[in-house]
């Protein structure tokens, strides 16, 4: 039974809200609901570096970036984070620097003598590995641990106190400390329980200038996470600015996709504050991309309001597509999601995948039936002008998939009221969203449908993605949809790589790495392979992935079978033969077309 419609909640889903967070000012930038989504990006330059610091900073912040992030492995790297930030602010750059902490708390420390902001890892801050057989029970190890964790974590603010530097929580899927996964697995809730440990600490010394992360290279396990965090925040009356990222989104259309899912989905709901797109190229690449984002989301807040006036409030998976009616033993139910796209795919192009269709472009949708194939009936109606009279002609024919057609900044918004609608009228005709676009620039066309269309898959409605464009070829608009039914979990149409945007700690050539890996392995569909530049950002941040591809030491490679390592320190010359015959050694290789 579906609760009733109260304004307000009909409201925020249906359009734009955004969450009231506190201002945690980073340097002389505001962070908070009350102002600008903010951007940022990571240097991808050694952090002893320092002239190849600054001239990567000065390029990011030229284009827009707001805060810039250098790792900082030890305590000599937190010192040259000091000459970065001196030598910037004597060129009259002002942009706010950040550390990123991974194991030591001493360079920590140093690094808030330094710079505006220091991310701590709670997975790895203050727990102390393999300990576990020191303490009588369970329950003993954990609250030793988080003593522990109090004394440590607090001493730090009192630091960050003194120095007036902002601090941010950032948990990762793959790394929470080994308390945290005994009791909680690797799992959404076990990150919110390892940000609210740390989070209580700094509560308990009065510490508000707090940003918290949860980031996962799991599209599904990130968004997951973020609202569990947020909602419990919410409830709790602690209003902390949320910074956004999917870890290891990967480059290319891939990576896009991916990040537009994850990162768009959550800001079209009014959900964090800041953002920084993690791709395997250039930190300037990173930036457009998130601008784009911002931008669209931006344009649903100042879309005009929509307004449902039936009897029940949207909810997510309020009409799931598992428990729609199944047509022609292909469209709906348990079936697997289709990509429909409109146009024509011309001789020699990538071919469909049985189920998925091409649909007329051009003809007028409005209440057309379109005959597909036997036993099949494509109707569309416009999801924001859908009336119940409309969905007693779809109920009437049992061979309907519906198409929901969406245009312009609300769609999210249009396809929510129609859903409700749906829900209402008892209608269980598969259900398929449909987008489509006039003159966008190519990029946003995979951004915004991205973003859009991976909110209501994430909220486990839809058989389907419609996609339609008369600027771009169909075979292009087929792979956007296949990337977004692969970035959301619901069908894997081809290998997924997970690799990191890499940092002063990657230890061989990153880009040329992932395409010989990716020219070796991308006819492997069912495999997620992870590209890690070095031991920090290797069997953590890739707790998804079936194979491993890890930096090592310079020059020098590991390769994993998930999170095992099953060979070390092969040469960076003979490793992706190595990771081919690791591959088939596990029964998971099979040969590429010819």
């Amino acid at each position: 039974m579906q609760k009733q419609k109260t304004a307000e909640a009909s409201h925020s889903a249906l359009n734009y809200c955004r969450r009231a967070t506190k201002t945690v000012t980073i340097g002389g930038i505001p962070l908070g609901s009350l102002h600008p989504l903010r951007i940022q990006t990571m240097a991808n330059v050694s952090t002893n570096d320092v002239e190849q610091g600054v001239a990567q900073t000065l390029r990011v912040y030229a284009v827009g970036c707001d805060y810039m992030r250098f790792t900082a492995q030890g305590v000599r790297e937190a010192i040259a984070l000091g000459e970065i930030h001196r030598v910037l602010r004597e060129k009259g750059c002002p942009i706010p620097l950040v550390a990123d902490i991974h194991f030591n708390p001493q360079a920590a420390y140093e690094a808030l003598k330094h710079v505006e902001k220091v991310r701590i890892n709670p997975g790895n801050f203050a727990d102390r590995k393999g300990d576990r057989a020191q303490y009588p029970s369970e329950e003993a190890w954990y609250e030793a641990g988080a003593q522990r964790v109090s004394e440590v974590f607090g001493a730090f603010v009192e630091e960050a106190k003194r120095l007036g530097r902002v601090l941010r929580l950032g948990i990762n899927h793959g790394s929470l400390s080994e308390r945290m996964l005994h009791r909680w697995g690797n799992t959404p809730e076990g990150m919110v329980e390892s940000c609210w440990e740390y989070l209580s600490v700094a509560q308990a010394h009065q510490f508000d200038d707090i940003v918290i992360s949860m980031k996962s290279s799991n599209v599904q396990v990130m968004t997951q996470a973020v609202r569990l965090l947020a909602a419990r925040l919410d409830a709790h009356g602690w209003n902390f600015p949320l910074h956004l990222g999917v870890t290891e989104a990967g480059e290319g259309e891939d990576g896009r996709i991916k990040s537009a899912v994850g990162i768009g989905s959550l800001l079209l709901d009014g959900i964090g504050d800041t953002l920084r797109v993690s791709l395997s190229e250039a930190p300037e690449a990173e930036l457009p991309v998130a601008q784009r984002l911002v931008y669209h989301v931006t344009q649903r807040a100042e879309a005009p309001l929509l307004s449902y006036a039936g009897a029940l409030e949207y909810t997510p998976a309020m009409l799931p597509r598992t428990e729609s009616r199944c047509v022609a033993d292909c469209y709906g139910g348990t079936t697997l999601p289709k990509v429909l796209v409109c146009g024509e795919i011309r001789g020699g192009e990538k071919p469909l995948i049985a189920g998925d269709a091409l649909l007329p472009y051009g003809v007028e949708w409005e209440h057309l039936s379109v005959e597909a194939a036997e036993g099949v009936h494509f109707r569309c109606f416009d999801a924001e002008r859908l009336t119940p009279a409309d969905i007693v002609k779809v109920k009437s024919d049992a061979c309907t998939v519906l198409l929901l057609h969406a245009t312009g900044a609300n769609a999210v918004g249009a396809w929510r009221r129609a859903v409700a609608l749906l829900t209402e009228e008892n209608c269980t005709a598969p259900l398929f969203l449909y987008r489509s676009f006039e003159e966008e620039a190519w990029e946003d066309i995979q951004l915004f449908a991205s973003a859009d269309i991976g909110l209501l898959l994430l909220e486990e409605v839809a058989s389907g993605i419609v996609l339609s464009s008369p600027c771009y070829r169909a075979e292009e608009l087929y792979s956007v949809g296949l990337g977004i039914l692969q970035a959301t979990r619901l069908r894997f149409s081809h290998t997924e790589f997970i690799s990191c945007p890499g940092c002063g700690r990657t230890l061989f050539d990153l880009e040329g790495t992932i395409a010989r890996v990716k020219k070796a392995t991308a006819h492997l569909p069912n495999l997620k392979i992870g590209i890690m530049g070095c031991i920090v950002n290797g069997p953590g941040e890739m707790a998804d992935a079936d194979y491993g591809y890890v930096g090592g030491a310079p020059g020098k490679i590991d390769l994993y079978k998930g999170q095992e390592c099953q060979v070390r320190g092969i040469p960076e010359t003979e490793a992706v033969e190595a990771l081919i015959e690791l591959i088939r050694s596990h029964g998971d290789w099979i040969e590429p077309a010819e």
